[in-house]
């Protein structure tokens, strides 16, 4: 502002009009030539000299003086203006060398910094066709915990379809909500219900320990916290997914892991060599125990703990883990109309439940190899009393060899693969927790034609419990095609 006033007192004072003093009147009129000798007509002598009288001054005169004195006064108040300003302008000049610029207004906070804006969306849909021709079909043979198509008249099946919304809300919090578009509940197929609906809470700034808080996976094996998008066989082993169905139930985890272990669990699912992903090297937790979606039926939460690390050997991974669980189930009875009583070896129907395992793995660059073990005690009906549920031994466990044959035709992998199953024991999540014995091999292979499109065919040979009262012993063999569209 200082400098704007000092500018424009300058230009007024340099166009400021002068009084002109060129030669003439008093008019300013200039005089004609000669006017200042007379001569006398006739005379031959120069004539003398005759002053004009004096002029009275004009009114033309005396308002050009009083425009002069008034344009001299303001000149003088200007010049003392300038003065001043000068003065006041050299007193600031030091401070405002000294102080500091003022702050830049903060920028407004943008929409993409909203926590809604930094969740992400994936997901995955398979598609099964069970009822190819094979050497020894059998109609009677059924999974309802695994594929419900396989059987008479399946047809063609959406075995998962799964929408996948995660993301950081906060620096300390992540959240993962999946629900399934292709459960069922009863004879209803493709019903909409809740997987996972729960929050990481991260306790240290590495995010090295967390809680989970929500429902979840339970962790326990290594083929039940493998996703369905990465495992290569069409169905989990009936060896240690007895021990969950659907894999998950409402609780609370502590997981551990350190960075570069963190690091690793996500290396072994984003490199295409099926790893489990990160369940922390320590876990342990408390859950309701009565599986996916269902209330608590006892006043006895489960507790559980599991171990595991995955080694790094050479160019391979090698990962082993181990851990158990112990809680009281709940088993639902009805007897037969067809047959003799149900009866319980408990008067609320509630039994112990535990179960230990241990595994080993093998990371397919390109051979790799599976092993799974678990031993424990659940309700389930037995061999020697089939009609009568108590809390009884179990064992079962399965291998899988694979071979990783990558970019293989310009295709991301071709993997061939082989798992043989052996189970004895209960499932308690099933009416009357029926006794189940289970030798299963299945082989086959899992060609990724692109990332987002992989298709698995394989061969069944499987000798099984039948899910349906009697709970008859079936065998025969399924041609499997399965169909993955991931996004």
């Amino acid at each position: 502002m200082l400098h704007i006033v000092l500018v424009t007192s300058c230009l007024f004072l340099f166009f400021l009009p002068h009084q002109s003093h060129a030669a003439g009147d008093v008019d300013g009129n200039p005089r004609p030539e000669g006017s200042g000798i007379a001569r006398p007509s006739g005379s031959g002598g120069p004539a003398p000299v005759v002053a004009p009288p004096p002029a009275a001054p004009s009114e033309k005169e005396d308002e050009l003086r009083r425009q002069l004195q008034i344009r001299d006064a303001q000149l003088a108040r200007h010049e003392t203006e300038l003065a001043e300003l000068r003065a006041l302008l050299t007193s600031r000049l030091p401070a405002l060398a000294t102080q500091p610029p003022p702050p830049s207004p903060a920028p407004a906070e943008s929409d993409t910094s909203a926590w809604y804006h930094r969740l992400q969306i994936r997901g995955y849909l398979q598609i099964r066709y069970n009822q190819i021709p094979s050497a020894a079909s059998n109609e009677n043979l059924i999974n309802e915990q695994g594929d419900k198509s396989i059987g008479k008249n399946g047809g063609f099946y959406i075995r998962r379809a799964r929408v996948i919304l995660f993301g950081d809300v906060h620096p300390r919090v992540s959240v993962y909500i999946q629900p399934d578009f292709a459960s069922a509940i009863g004879d209803q197929l493709n019903v909409g219900i809740v997987r996972d609906f729960y929050a990481d809470v991260f306790l240290d700034r590495k995010k090295e320990f967390r809680l989970r808080i929500g429902q979840s996976k339970i962790p326990f094996g290594f083929e039940n916290l493998q996703s369905s998008q990465n495992r290569i066989p069409p169905d989990r082993s009936d060896a240690l997914n007895s021990a969950w169905q659907n894999e998950r139930d409402l609780g609370v985890f502590f997981y551990w892991a350190p960075a570069h272990i963190r690091s690793r669990f996500r290396h072994l699912v984003e490199s295409g060599l099926k790893g489990s992903g990160d369940y922390g090297v320590v876990g342990f937790g408390v859950f309701n125990g009565q599986v996916l979606n269902r209330a608590e039926a006892n006043a006895f939460p489960h507790v559980i703990a599991r171990v595991t690390w995955p080694f790094a050997l050479g160019s391979q991974f090698l990962e082993l883990g181990g851990g158990g669980y112990y809680g009281k189930y709940t088993v639902k009875l009805e007897s037969p109309k067809d047959g003799p009583p149900i009866t319980s070896a408990s008067a609320d129907n509630t039994f112990d439940d535990a179960r230990g395992h241990i595994s080993a793995v093998l990371f397919p660059k390109p051979f790799g190899l599976i092993s799974e073990f678990n031993i424990g005690i659940s309700p389930s009906l037995g061999i020697d009393e089939p009609n009568r549920v108590d809390s009884r031994f179990l064992y079962g466990g399965y291998v899988q060899a694979m071979w990783r044959f990558a970019h293989l035709l310009g295709t991301p992998a071709l993997i061939p693969f082989v798992r043989g199953t052996l189970y004895s024991g209960g499932k308690k999540f099933f009416t009357n927790a029926p006794h189940y014995e289970v030798r299963e091999v299945e082989f086959g292979a899992e060609w990724q034609l692109v990332p987002a499109f992989e298709v698995v065919v394989a061969y069944l040979i499987a000798d099984r419990t039948s899910d349906k009262y009697p709970y008859k012993q079936e065998s025969g063999h399924v041609t499997r095609l399965h169909m993955q569209i991931n996004y």
